[in-house]
């Protein structure tokens, strides 16, 4: 914590403030200044603002750098970054994260074992994630990427009605790659 004395009144200050210069921090010979109730004050030195910032106990934070002169706004600036803290982390909450889930086949899977692997895509989907289908190839199977192309081209049929195909059937490296993401709920 570190406390200044500016024309007899201590200001101590604990604030971690990322993008903004504060109070002394401002270095500018003029300001355009705006107070607590969004009213402008005019153009006037930075010192004259920093006082009448002072008088009212708040404080004088730059919020436009780039302007010309430089817009000051007098305020509480604790309770500006504690009100800026709130909106991000509600933002935060309401904000969907779209995980990929892998589902990985041989190109000679069995029936049964296709029709689990497109019931647990379906699962996937209407929770809302995307799909990454990969179709691997193995020893001599890779001499046969159709097959792969058709069980990727089965699979999306399947799965039509829950998901929709990001990205077409495509060969990379030993396996055929294919993205679905769900059908948007409209």
């Amino acid at each position: 914590m570190f406390c200044v004395r500016f024309l007899s009144a201590w200001r101590c200050s604990v604030i971690n403030n990322k993008d903004y210069k504060v109070n002394e921090d401002i270095r500018e010979k003029e300001i355009r200044v705006i107070d607590s109730e969004g009213n402008q004050l005019g153009i006037m030195p930075s010192r004259a603002a920093l006082e009448k910032a002072y008088a009212e106990d708040h404080d004088l934070v730059m919020i436009a750098p780039t302007a010309n002169p430089p817009v000051c706004r007098i305020m509480d600036f604790g309770k500006f970054l504690f009100e800026q803290q709130k909106r991000e982390k509600e933002a935060k909450k309401n904000q969907k994260v779209m995980d990929v889930k892998e589902i990985k086949m041989s190109s000679t899977i069995d029936t049964h074992d296709f029709e689990t692997k497109v019931n647990q895509a379906v699962k996937f989907l209407k929770n809302g994630d995307r799909l990454k289908v990969e179709v691997r190839f193995r020893k001599r199977t890779v001499a046969h990427p159709q097959f792969g192309e058709e069980l990727l081209k089965k699979f999306a049929e399947a799965v039509s009605e829950t998901g929709v195909v990001d990205k077409q059937p495509k060969m990379e490296g030993r396996s055929y790659v294919m993205y679905v993401s769900p059908r948007s709920s409209k």
